[in-house]
């Protein structure tokens, strides 16, 4: 009887799935070029530490100029908008007005000019003066809109003089009656009250009828019915006439009170301060660099053995790496130390949202300043080839 050998099956392993492998290989690859550049930076601390601290101070620097940047920006928002009451146009004195950055408001420099406007309309003078009270300095609005007897006071106007709702404070002589309401420094008074303060210095805010709020037109409109010029942009000043802000009009999602707030922003990153915070940024990056061409510098022969056995890109992905625990350390630094100077300096100006915008807005600079950090002094090293590398230094 025939015995058929049966050949026992042989079943094939199955690999294992590609996408693990390269997930692994690429974490793998990250803990070994953290790793290296973590040594690096044991073997070196000095330069490290000094590294970062020169890049921190930069850092330092360019976010306390973008946080008075952005905190005058956020105050310049919100003083048009105690100024404004919602109304859409807003009549200005020949002689202009300006922010005081000593009582946080918008004052007039000269008197509110004559005005008639329209038939349906709503005009509403607003009388400026400042207060010295017991407590400093503050700016006073008088107006119609506010009733007999009473101040409408700001929160912090509330805080500085020590009152709350329904207290009684006398301005000018005029004993009234407190209500608080919003925030800033402003008092608002009946316009006879800051009359006395103030004379006649001040402005008007204009409403057209309700049946045509939703115009984009209102500027030209008024200035046909009263032969006063108008504009959309703050930054235009009067000259030698009142002058019609259009807070609605025009074109663009910009409204009026951004553009206001970015002429202060853009007075405090284009004055002198400014240029000194960029300067002291390049210099910080300077100092980056110039301690990643010495750190090529020194280890040069270490470089050329791993170019030699194909490694070069390691080389670049190593600089990458440490170029960003620097730049990240450097950041971290910079920031706090810029939110500690701001609240121990400036603490009625800087505000921490102020301070938030200005971190992120220096963090959008830190990835291409690390890259470009890195590529420097590596694209200097790859010029060579490894034989010249493990040569004898140069």
């Amino acid at each position: 009887m025939a015995v058929t050998a049966v050949e026992p099956a042989v079943s094939t392993p199955r690999p294992p799935p590609l996408h693990a492998d390269a997930t692994g290989a690429r974490n793998s690859t990250v803990v070994r070029l953290l790793r290296f550049a973590l040594a690096n930076v044991r073997r070196r601390p000095e330069r490290f530490v000094l590294s970062t601290l020169g890049i921190a101070l930069a850092i330092m620097a360019v976010t306390v100029v973008r946080t008075i940047s952005s905190s005058f920006a956020i105050t310049g928002e919100e003083t048009v908008t105690t100024v404004l009451q919602d109304a859409p146009l807003w009549v200005v004195p020949a002689a202009g007005v300006h922010y005081d950055s000593d009582v946080e408001a918008i004052v007039a420099d000269g008197p509110a000019p004559d005005l008639t406007v329209p038939a349906g309309w709503t005009a509403s003078r607003t009388v400026t003066a400042l207060w010295d009270s017991d407590a400093g300095e503050l700016p006073v609005y008088g107006s119609d809109a506010v009733p007999d007897g009473t101040a409408v006071l700001g929160a912090t106007a509330a805080d500085r003089l020590g009152v709350a709702a329904g207290d009684p404070v006398t301005v000018g002589g005029t004993d009234l009656q407190v209500s608080v309401d919003g925030e800033g420094t402003v008092l608002r008074v009946p316009e006879a009250v800051a009359a006395d303060l103030g004379g006649d210095t001040g402005w008007w805010t204009v409403s057209p009828p309700a049946g045509d709020a939703d115009r984009n037109d209102l500027g030209p409109l008024l200035a046909d019915a009263t032969g006063l010029p108008t504009t959309t942009d703050p930054g235009v000043q009067p000259s030698g006439e009142a002058l019609v802000y259009d807070t609605v009009g025009g074109s663009g999602a910009v409204t009026f009170q951004q553009k206001f707030s970015a002429l202060f922003s853009g007075q405090v990153t284009s004055s002198a301060l400014g240029l000194i915070s960029t300067i002291g940024l390049v210099l910080g990056f300077i100092i980056a660099v110039s301690s990643f061409l010495a750190a090529v510098q020194e280890r040069r022969r270490e470089f050329g053995i791993m170019s030699s056995i194909g490694l070069a890109d390691e080389v670049l992905y190593f600089f990458l790496v440490e170029s960003a625990l620097v730049f990240a350390a450097a950041y971290l630094l910079g920031i706090t130390f810029a939110g500690i100077a701001v609240a121990a300096v400036i603490p009625a100006i800087a505000t921490p949202v102020a301070w938030l915008q200005a971190a992120g807005t220096v963090a959008a600079y830190l990835p291409a300043m690390a890259i470009v950090g890195a590529l420097v002094p590596v694209h200097r090293l790859l010029q060579q080839r490894p034989v010249q590398l493990l040569g004898a230094d140069a």
